[in-house]
């Protein structure tokens, strides 16, 4: 076909062209960027704690009353939470990856303080804690029974002779992989000892990763915490975590009921809760684009029913001369993807443009170059399908009724 005449057409017609050609550059930019920053957040959102999450539950327990026997109340609840029918394990420990907080602290090679130091989430642990979270030693050994000391809230703290560390801090600390065996130390001059690495434990903040502190840098200590406020991650019988949790909370209140639980939740749960804000955005940005492709469909809809009722004396003309209604619908559609691929181009530059704007200034993952094609192939696959409606209304005109200026017919 020739595109002269549309050309010149669309030539008329300046202000309705250019208005399309910037609405599809505008969905363009809009939705090849949004799908790059779904797809980030749902690969956030996805990424493994190490824990065995599916069989995982987890309370938080504030004591009240006495604090003179802490060691033994808490002994005495994992004692009556492993005793639950169904109940693997137990363990009482300050935090545990996706909590939301916990304990940090700075990790180097030297005992220089001037060097610098890693952050770190910092684990109290005992020899059940990775059988019970289900975490996978991968070099080393785990703690034995003699080296778990408890640490009591309020204590000065002592480094421990030995730790167990995850493999992206072992990574971070021994690039070159020997990191087993080597000393480290915590904020003082005291070496510690790393005697395991397990394959991966994020941190209690991971799912609001930050630059200070990388979402697998943990750090699992040997001693048992006494104080007040603790928390009990629970490990059950495959399947059945979501059953035993109710269980857990009136075995626990049976022994003692001068405490608070709170925060009584599957891990899948805390998966959920902490990545809520995720999970939003996404949710956010697809109906955005949903919105923004239906706009852009209705606006090519509504132009184009307007241009053919425009130019319903020269379709008719046209039909009268011998053009079939194949040819109208042609017409229509190379139309329309000259204004859309006018409008294709400088989508592509805008949406590069803004994806460069948004890794400088709120420091965003660059987007892929796949997303900028899926994203202009899809709206262009739109622009035509949006245009099919009013073309076959054109090639249906009846020519002696479209030269004489009658009502649009349909044959």
């Amino acid at each position: 076909m020739d595109i002269i005449p549309i050309l010149r057409a669309l030539g008329r017609r300046k202000v309705g062209a250019l208005l399309i050609a910037l609405q599809v550059a505008l969905t363009i930019a809009l939705l090849a960027n949004s799908l790059s920053v779904v797809q980030q957040r749902i690969a956030h959102m996805q990424r493994p704690s190490g824990l065995d999450e599916a069989d995982l539950f987890t309370l938080s327990n504030q004591f009240a009353g006495s604090m003179a026997d802490l060691s033994a109340r808490i002994r005495s609840d994992l004692a009556q939470l492993r005793a639950i029918p169904g109940v693997v394990d137990a363990v009482a420990v300050n935090s545990f990856p996706l909590r939301g907080y916990g304990g940090s602290t700075g990790v180097t090679r030297t005992p220089d303080p001037k060097a610098g130091s890693l952050n770190a989430a910092e684990y109290a642990a005992t020899d059940r804690t990775l059988a019970t979270w289900g975490l996978r030693l991968i070099a080393g050994r785990n703690f034995r029974a003699a080296e778990v000391s408890e640490f009591h809230a309020g204590e000065s703290y002592a480094p421990p002779a030995v730790a167990i560390v995850s493999q992206a801090l072992a990574k971070a600390l021994f690039p070159h992989g020997d990191a087993l065996g080597q000393n480290i130390f915590l904020t003082t001059t005291a070496p510690t000892r790393i005697i395991g690495i397990v394959a991966r434990a994020q941190t209690p903040w991971a799912a609001n990763e930050s630059a200070m502190f990388g979402a697998e840098y943990s750090l699992l200590e040997p001693m048992q915490l006494v104080s007040p406020g603790i928390a009990y991650v629970v490990r059950t019988q495959p399947g059945r975590s979501t059953a035993l949790l109710p269980v857990a909370q009136q075995q626990l209140y049976a022994l003692d009921r001068v405490r608070i639980l709170s925060d009584a939740q599957t891990f899948p749960q805390t998966r959920a809760e902490q990545y809520r804000s995720d999970r939003s955005l996404a949710l956010i940005l697809v109906v955005v684009c949903l919105l923004m492709l239906v706009v852009t469909a209705c606006g090519i809809v509504a132009l184009t029913t307007y241009w053919v009722v425009q130019r319903r004396r020269y379709i008719g003309m046209r039909r009268a001369l011998g053009a079939r209604r194949a040819d109208i619908l042609q017409y229509f559609h190379v139309e329309n993807l000259l204004i859309g691929g006018a409008g294709g181009a400088l989508g592509i530059a805008l949406a590069l443009g803004a994806n460069a704007w948004l890794a400088v200034n709120l420091e965003t993952t660059r987007m892929n170059a796949t997303y900028v094609l899926v994203g202009t192939l899809v709206v262009m696959a739109l622009s035509q399908a949006a245009v099919l409606w009013p073309a076959l209304r054109a090639a249906a005109l009846a020519p002696a009724a479209a030269i004489r200026g009658h009502q649009v017919e349909i044959s």
